[in-house]
């Protein structure tokens, strides 16, 4: 007599349906973090840039949750509202990038003129190291979030733009797009209709390292000093300002460095989940 056979079709179907738990977990830290940015007004103990010389490298109390920095001010109230700059650098970075490096590669992958024109200057701009052209960017001109952003952007674009072209010349081998070229559709259409679409799922996942990476640069450029100006609070300024006092105080540097770390880990955790939902061979590998 034969065993019963179980429905484990059914079952891993819902399996694969179910939200993964660091999607869950990286949404969480993520929302939290969007939150504490959009209500630091609210959720703050004092203003971030208020000063109590009184008050100078204590340690955390039921008044000052995290202590307080060497001139005195709310180290909690730093790091809720320096999520803000953190957040907009990212999210202007992710967006410009795509928005720049995503007509340069569709360009780039369909008309072999422009190939070789555009990918010769990606690969100029690939052969700067990015830190060291953000920090040249922002030497050169008034450092501000706009310029920061731009500093952090430019050295993205060139990846935006590779994989963007290597998904167009991917779908140009594909019988739907040689069928449309035989039908005669035009170049603009069948590039807007056909090959645009490819590019979308890798670019969300793109954007999210993007996003992760542009924190942890702008993070860097305010440690070293050629940031966003100290008036505004930012992690990395708030790092900067506290490793002075590092030995004796060590929670003027450890509290920010959570913070950043846990969002640039979520995000990162994000990307992948989206990768592995999104990209059909990285399905069939876990089956």
């Amino acid at each position: 007599m034969t065993a019963p056979v179980t429905p484990a079709l059914p079952r891993r179907r819902l399996a694969e349906n179910l939200p993964h738990w660091t999607i869950i977990l990286s949404l969480v830290v993520l929302t939290a973090t969007v939150v504490m940015a959009v209500f630091a007004p609210q959720l703050a103990n004092f203003s971030p840039t208020q000063l109590n010389a009184a008050a100078r490298l204590q340690p955390a109390s039921d008044i000052y949750w995290l202590g307080t920095d060497s001139f005195g001010r709310d180290l909690y109230s730093r790091v809720i509202y320096g999520a803000r700059v953190s957040l907009l650098v990212g999210a202007g970075v992710a967006a410009g990038s795509i928005l720049i490096g995503l007509p340069l590669g569709l360009l780039a992958g369909w008309f072999r003129g422009f190939d070789a024109v555009i990918m010769r200057v990606m690969d100029g701009m690939m052969a700067i190291p990015g830190i060291l052209l953000a920090i040249a960017i922002v030497a050169l001109t008034k450092a501000g979030l706009v310029t920061v952003i731009i500093a952090i952007m430019l050295p993205e674009i060139p990846q935006v733009v590779r994989l963007v072209r290597s998904r167009v010349l991917a779908a140009k081998a594909e019988s739907y797009v040689e069928a449309a070229q035989l039908l005669g559709t035009p170049a603009p259409t069948l590039i807007m209709r056909h090959l645009m679409p490819a590019t979308v799922a890798p670019l969300i996942v793109q954007a999210t390292y993007i996003y992760a990476s542009a924190i942890l640069t702008e993070a860097a450029l305010s440690f070293l000093g050629v940031g966003i100006g100290t008036e505004t609070p930012t992690w990395g300024n708030i790092m900067a300002e506290g490793r002075l006092y590092f030995a004796m105080k060590p929670w003027l540097v450890y509290w920010p460095a959570i913070v950043l770390s846990l969002c640039i880990l979520s995000i990162n955790l994000l990307g992948d989940a989206l990768r592995d939902r999104l990209d059909p061979k990285m399905k069939g590998r876990g089956e």
